[in-house]
């Protein structure tokens, strides 16, 4: 069994943190992971902030690959904590000072973290409800699901691993946030299998999909502590 502090010793943050330091490379793949994942977030930030969707992508490009330069991290310390805090703190920083510069920049100047040219990331920006939403409330939605997401593709990868990605494509609709096209009843027959014996693989996914979820959260905190906060702050984003 791994104790708590020996994992969080190897959480992708504390890499990151690591990176500011000489002598320590690999916590440049782990910083561009987590980047590259919080693209999303921090691009409907950005456009919640007024921006357009051009100059939402090159400012969001922009900080990115300032972001990933090694110093930028020098100043950064453990206690800092949560990850998507120290993010969005910096974003908001490098909007405030740095955003006409990015502006000017030809499109292309900076590392290709996503495809900018992708419909998908305005798409589900605007999908977002017409409301009074703070850019900062836009920002924690799109971690949410961000998150969320990552862990069911941790999840499918698994079953597509163990030769069974037909029956994930049955259960994954009951896990939660999904809603169901059909019952368990239903899916049990669709996969020929008892409704008990679905009724326990269901079980069995929900209770993997709570542990990913929480290893999840675990790599973006620089304490265990912290942990059970974000995870509580999740469900409140996504239960909204």
């Amino acid at each position: 069994m791994v104790c708590a502090e020996n994992l969080f010793a190897t959480t992708r943050w504390n890499v990151v943190l690591q990176a500011a330091e000489p002598g320590r490379p690999r916590g440049a793949a782990a910083l561009d992971e987590l980047c590259c994942s919080y693209w999303k977030p921090l691009y409907a930030y950005v456009r919640r902030c007024g921006y357009s969707p051009h100059d939402s992508e090159d400012l969001t490009q922009g900080f990115l690959a300032r972001l990933l330069e090694k110093h930028a991290l020098r100043s950064v310390a453990p206690v800092k904590g949560k990850f998507r805090s120290f993010l969005l703190a910096s974003l908001k920083n490098y909007l405030a000072n740095e955003w006409d510069k990015a502006k000017t920049q030809k499109r292309g100047c900076c590392p290709t973290l996503v495809d900018v040219n992708d419909p998908v990331v305005e798409r589900s920006y605007t999908l977002e409800p017409a409301s009074e939403l703070t850019p900062e409330r836009i920002y924690d939605r799109h971690w949410a699901f961000t998150v969320l997401n990552q862990v069911k593709q941790r999840l499918r990868e698994e079953y597509t691993f163990a030769s069974k990605s037909v029956r994930f494509r049955c259960l994954v609709a009951f896990l939660p946030g999904e809603r169901n096209a059909q019952s368990q009843t239903e899916a049990a027959r669709e996969l020929r299998m008892t409704e008990g014996a679905f009724k326990v693989e269901v079980h069995r996914l929900r209770q993997r999909f709570r542990a990913l979820l929480r290893e999840e959260i675990a790599r973006t905190v620089g304490r265990p502590e912290e942990t059970d906060d974000e995870l509580r702050h999740l469900i409140a984003i996504v239960s909204e």
